[in-house]
């Protein structure tokens, strides 16, 4: 078959079952029996493709491409494995393996970029939360389990990952390649900033960060702090437990977080008063770039009224995921159930919104003839307005700060936006 008909086959099997799950969605409180009739009327489908279509369709293909849609459609975070892909998953987690340091997502059938991890490989090739990875070593991304491509992207110390990128600055994609490192997670930074503000910068929760955020602002305090800014843009790694123990640096009481799943039951995380260090009025900063653990916090400390939250909206990411194992030993990894704000939100499906938006003002890299960004050649610096407006809410208040300038249009600094510009179809023959 052909890859225009393979195409064809697979996207309008992905698109029937992506109806067929939003009718047995719908159809649920209504009457359990719909789900099955969706089902039937699937599978009476996939027999009229493979017995009257004009060729004979690689059935296998249609049905891995419609899975993988379907899983997409519900969570970007989830994959379908074969048997194969399972057992190549369970071996490499066990091993320590070099990385090139991205947090990724599906999007657009495509494999997506969370965030880069700051001082990464991936970081320093100018990767960034509004790419998307067309092919790994080649092989296209597009239908690709999202587990797997996490395979690819692990390997021995020194040996090289070819990437091609979508990105918004480019309709074509950007060859890139990019050597595999051993994957360093940025520290705990901290400043004491004029008008007695202090600045603790966490870019990771990995590891002891989460104590050394407690160590610093103790040490702040010391210094004379009497305010408080948080900085967690670019913090995409960390897991929920490490992000419900930031939140806790700041409260006293209080919900945190909760969990709850079809079969989860409803779990509170509440706010342990002797892990309590900071009773400073305080702000924090996110991005498109914040994620997971960084996000239950910043709902945590906005919902509680405990501290506001200044910049752009985060990518939404926090859930418990688990491997479901099938009889032929594959398997599906899926999210069971999701971490809410103490609000009721879903942060997986929201993201966290800030209570002062401010789009982030990055400065454009240097680019090569062709409009690609060079590879560790550092951006022409610029000022940072989300801490400028960050400092703004701590001292004066949300009130006398809310009022945003628009970026300078002849300041050299861009916007960058959500999403690609242009995220083209997969090429045919």
């Amino acid at each position: 078959m052909n890859s225009r008909l393979k195409f064809w086959v697979v996207s309008s099997s992905t698109c029937l079952v992506l109806l067929l799950l939003l009718g047995a969605v719908r159809g649920r409180s209504a009457n359990p029996e719909d789900t099955y009739r969706h089902l039937a009327v699937y599978t009476e489908v996939l027999q009229h493709i493979k017995a009257d279509y004009v060729e004979e369709p690689d059935m296998k293909g249609v049905t891995v491409g419609a899975l993988n849609g379907m899983l997409e459609s519900i969570d970007p975070y989830a994959s379908y494995l074969n048997a194969d892909q399972y057992k190549q998953y369970t071996k490499s987690k066990d091993q320590r393996k070099a990385d090139i340091g991205l947090v990724l997502s599906k999007k657009f059938g495509y494999i997506g970029i969370v965030d880069a991890i700051p001082g990464s490989p991936a970081a320093k090739a100018g990767l960034s939360t509004t790419d998307v990875i067309e092919t790994i070593n080649g092989v296209a991304t597009r239908d690709m389990p999202l587990a797997f491509a996490e395979i690819l992207l692990r390997g021995e110390p020194g040996t090289n990952v070819e990437l091609g990128v979508l990105r918004y600055r480019n309709p074509e994609p950007t060859k890139l390649t990019i050597a595999r490192a051993p994957i360093k997670y940025p520290l705990v930074m901290s400043k004491m900033l004029p008008d007695q503000v202090g600045l603790v910068q966490v870019q990771s929760l990995e590891g002891a960060n989460v104590k050394d955020v407690s160590a610093k602002v103790q040490e702040l305090q010391k210094q004379g702090a009497q305010r408080l800014v948080l900085d967690e843009r670019h913090c995409a790694t960390g897991s929920p437990e490490q992000g419900i123990a930031l939140a806790n640096l700041f409260l006293d009481k209080g919900l945190i977080t909760y969990t709850q799943g079809q079969k989860v039951q409803r779990e509170d995380f509440k706010a342990n008063p002797a892990e309590d260090v900071s009773h400073l009025p305080m702000v924090v900063i996110t991005n498109r770039g914040t994620a997971n653990g960084c996000e239950i916090a910043s709902a945590a400390l906005l919902d509680n009224k405990r501290a506001e939250v200044v910049g752009d909206r985060t990518y939404g990411d926090a859930s418990i995921r688990k491997p479901i194992t099938m009889d032929d030993g594959s398997a599906v990894i899926l999210s069971v159930a999701k971490y809410y704000s103490p609000n009721g939100k879903a942060i997986q499906d929201t993201g966290v919104t800030p209570s002062v938006p401010v789009l982030e003002v990055e400065a454009a890299p240097e680019t090569d003839e062709e409009n690609n960004p060079q590879v560790e050649t550092p951006a022409k610096p610029t000022e940072d307005n989300l801490l400028k407006k960050a400092i703004e809410v701590v001292t004066k208040g949300r009130k006398d700060a809310a009022q945003t300038a628009a970026p300078d249009r002849n300041s050299g600094q861009e916007r960058i936006p959500d999403t690609p510009l242009h995220v083209p179809p997969p090429k045919q023959p």
